[in-house]
């Protein structure tokens, strides 16, 4: 991650008081991400821990469980945008085929659903 970036996110995390850190488990095996996300991830998590703010980590086989076993990513983004109104004018309107490349929005979906699930952890 370039240094820019990193400061960016250290003023987020000043500038929003934040209270917790919600990111994607990029350790666990099976879960594909290139080695720059996974080490990306640990040195926001580990500036979020230097600041005290504590840090919740889900893997897509949480979310996928938390979600009913939702068969794709499009069809876990259809429901997000059903629970939150504001995102209904970003969900992909067509499933991709193999050969797309996924939609570019998709991320805002992947975040929703961790934010979603660490919400619904308070509720545990």
């Amino acid at each position: 991650m370039g240094l820019s970036c990193f400061v960016r996110i250290t003023q987020l995390l000043d500038q929003y008081a934040t209270n917790a850190l919600v990111i994607q488990d990029a350790t666990r095996r099976g879960t594909p991400r290139a080695m720059w996300i996974a080490n990306s991830s640990a040195a926001i998590a580990a500036l979020a821990k230097d600041r005290d703010i504590p840090v919740f980590a889900y893997s897509r086989d949480q979310v996928r469980d938390a979600f009913g076993s939702c068969p794709n990513k499009q069809w876990l983004a259809e429901l997000v945008a059903k629970h939150i109104p504001a995102f209904e004018q970003y969900a992909p309107t067509a499933p991709r085929k193999p050969w797309m490349s996924e939609d570019r929005r998709m991320g805002l979906f992947d975040a929703a659903t961790l934010g979603l699930l660490f919400f619904r952890s308070l509720d545990n």
